[in-house]
């Protein structure tokens, strides 16, 4: 498999919002703890861009508060806690991505992921989406001391996968895959069907490629 005409023998992935489309149920997560305070739910549609920047994101749109606030570690927590027994409700691959992960199986192309979210949830949803196993790495958000922006998770398992890093593809939906991938010397594409706030502008973020669904993929490396 090639990519602008150079070998790829891996790809990795992040997760939310790249992977699989988790926004739904993040998003009841952060309407119960709304509705507990007699707050309105918000829809979808707000919720969406906010749904790949965990609590920090979240409690933002939903109450408007930041980590510095007194009540933030508390309303993180029950919103967590309640995204953990719930977390697989309705989440489900982006349209087209199991026909993506096929192709690279049947090629033999090994595939990974690479989140910030952290283990416990990453370990859980995978379990429960009959997907650890497929997955040649799989790197969290607390499985090293550092993450993304840092570049060294993409490093760890491109190490784990045993390729050179311009050899494994990055496909991310936010600013920070990006830059963690670039500085990894990994070629790094942008999953524009993500989390992307419609404020941001990631033809600015110096990608090598820029796909509109998941079956691009197969079409960047054909």
């Amino acid at each position: 498999m090639y990519f602008n005409n150079k070998p790829i023998k891996a790809v990795l992935f992040d997760l939310d919002g790249t992977l699989l489309d988790t926004a739904t149920d993040l998003g009841h997560a952060l309407n119960n703890v709304l509705i507990k305070r007699n707050v309105t739910p918000l829809s979808h549609d707000i919720i969406r861009p906010a749904a790949g920047r965990g609590c920090r994101g979240l409690l933002k749109i939903g109450l408007n508060i930041e980590e510095h606030h007194p009540e933030y570690t508390h309303l993180c927590t029950e919103l967590l806690m309640h995204y953990y027994s719930h977390l697989a409700d309705t989440t489900t691959f982006f349209p087209g991505m199991d026909t993506v992960l096929q192709y690279l199986e049947q090629h033999k192309t090994p595939w990974g992921i690479v989140t910030n979210k952290p283990e416990r949830f990453t370990l859980k949803l995978l379990d429960n989406l009959q997907l650890t196993d497929r997955a040649a790495c799989i790197i969290s958000g607390d499985t090293l001391k550092l993450s993304k922006p840092h570049p060294e998770p993409i490093l760890h398992a491109c190490q784990l996968l045993q390729q050179a890093p311009e050899e494994c593809l990055y496909i991310g939906d936010s600013e920070i895959d990006i830059i963690a991938s670039k500085a990894a010397g990994s070629p790094a594409v942008v999953a524009m069907y993500g989390y992307i706030p419609a404020e941001e502008t990631p033809q600015q973020w110096n990608a090598d490629g820029y796909i509109q669904q998941a079956t691009d993929i197969i079409t960047l490396l054909s």
